[in-house]
C-alpha cells in the first residue's frame, strides 16, 4: 500500500514526462510533414502518431507503469487499442477544429494532444499496463 502511495506521484510525472515527449515527437513529425513536404494535415498527423506510439509505448512501459508488474506482450497489445482509440479521438477532434475553427494547424493538434492525454492515462494505469491479478 505504501509502495502505490509513494508511486503514484512519480507515475503522474513519469507520464508527463513520457507523454510530452511523445506528444513533441508527434508534433514535429506533423508539422515537418505538412511544412516540409506539403502533406495534408490529417495525413501528417496519422504518421505522426504511428511514430509517437513507439516512443510512447516503451517510456510507459519501461518508466510510467513498470511497477504494475504487466507482461510486455499483452500490455504492447493493450496499450495499441488504447492509443489507436485515443488517436480516433484526436483525429476526429483534430479535423472537427480544423474544419469548424478559424485555428491553425499546428494550434488545434496542441489542444487535441492536450485533451487526449487524461483519457490515455487512465486506460493505460487502469487496463493497458495492469499486472497480472486483474487478466
Amino acid at each position: 500500500m505504501l509502495r502505490q502511495a509513494v508511486a503514484a506521484p512519480s507515475r503522474i510525472g513519469w507520464f508527463v514526462v513520457v507523454g510530452c515527449a511523445a506528444a513533441a515527437l508527434h508534433f514535429a513529425v506533423v508539422v515537418g510533414l505538412v511544412a516540409g513536404l506539403g502533406l495534408p494535415a490529417l495525413w501528417a498527423n496519422a504518421a505522426g502518431w504511428l511514430v509517437a506510439f513507439g516512443l510512447s509505448f516503451a517510456g510507459h512501459a519501461r518508466w510510467t507503469f513498470s511497477d504494475q508488474g504487466a507482461p510486455l506482450r499483452r500490455s504492447a497489445g493493450r496499450f495499441f487499442v488504447v492509443s489507436a482509440a485515443g488517436f480516433a479521438v484526436n483525429e476526429s477532434a483534430y479535423a472537427l477544429l480544423l474544419h469548424w475553427t478559424g485555428l491553425g494547424y499546428a494550434v488545434a493538434l496542441a489542444a487535441v494532444l492536450i485533451g487526449v492525454a487524461l483519457f490515455t492515462y487512465l486506460l493505460g494505469r487502469h487496463w493497458a499496463f495492469q499486472g497480472n491479478a486483474t487478466r
